[in-house]
């Protein structure tokens, strides 16, 4: 059905997620089946909880009920997804599941993106993505905890600093 891994939400009776996952992890250790069921999430936040006038993290779950499992859909990993036990079924239109695109993906913080820096700063880059896309600059800062960097673009006669992600720009040959 398809060749590359993708996100699939599945639903599950509320509370029993972190069982669902366990089971899912599980009957994939057991079956062989690293190939097609590569990654099981819970989305999670940290929160910070008040009671009693004492402060304590507490760790939430972002979508009750919700698991969300990368795999390539085959009839094998459909089966062993849908056949675990807590499991309710896939989320999309009858028993076809539907997979979560890119930007879902992003917007939910399951997946992180490394970006491979090839440019330094004082070199020239041209911003491929965005607003200013087709400028080229130089590259003034460059922070890789935050992924972001900072060029310089020449703008009507001026020298205007422009704070950028790191995929959106690239070394100009």
């Amino acid at each position: 059905m398809s060749e590359s891994a993708k996100w699939y939400v599945v639903h599950t009776y509320s509370g029993y997620e972190n069982k669902v996952a366990q089971n899912i992890e599980k009957a994939v250790e057991n079956r062989g089946l690293h190939d097609l069921i590569h990654e099981v999430k819970i989305p999670t936040e940290t929160v910070v909880e008040v009671k009693d006038n004492k402060s304590r993290e507490v760790e939430r779950k972002i979508f009750p009920g919700y698991v969300l499992v990368k795999m390539v859909l085959t009839d094998d990993s459909w089966y062993v997804v849908r056949n675990t036990r807590g499991c309710t079924g896939f989320v999309g239109p009858g028993s076809k599941p539907v997979p979560l695109t890119d930007a879902e993906v992003e917007a939910l913080g399951v997946e992180t993106k490394q970006v491979e820096v090839t440019y330094a700063v004082g070199d020239s880059v041209k911003i491929i993505e965005g607003p200013l896309e087709g400028f080229v600059g130089t590259v003034d800062s460059l922070d890789r905890e935050a992924g972001s960097v900072r060029v310089i673009v020449s703008m009507f006669g001026r020298e205007t600093p422009v704070e950028l992600e790191l995929g959106q720009v690239e070394t100009v040959n």
